[in-house]
């Protein structure tokens, strides 16, 4: 995703951006960062529970599969697995 930077479409949101990058297999990926400013070991593990719940629970969130790395930035404050859901799809779909 980030070799191939002029392919990759970001997508920015609350303290967290979406890089998704079409990878041409037959299933997504999905890459996580989470900066250690946004919290200890126990908060920054838990953002990431989220995250990969969120991604398993909603496979159809992007139409073609792709590589998806989600960037967490300090001040991320979803501690919801359904805000988190929400958030992704409105980034996705708008």
């Amino acid at each position: 995703v980030f070799v191939d930077g002029e392919k990759t479409v970001t997508l920015r949101g609350d303290n967290f951006a979406l890089l998704v990058l079409p990878n041409g297999g037959e299933h997504s990926r999905l890459g996580i960062s989470v900066q250690r400013k946004t919290g200890n070991a126990v908060r920054r593990n838990r953002i990431k529970r989220l995250v990969r719940e969120a991604f398993r629970q909603k496979p159809s969130l992007l139409s073609t599969p792709s590589d998806l790395v989600c960037a967490v930035r300090p001040g991320f404050a979803i501690d919801s697995l359904t805000a988190l859901q929400a958030g992704m799809a409105r980034l996705v779909s708008g």
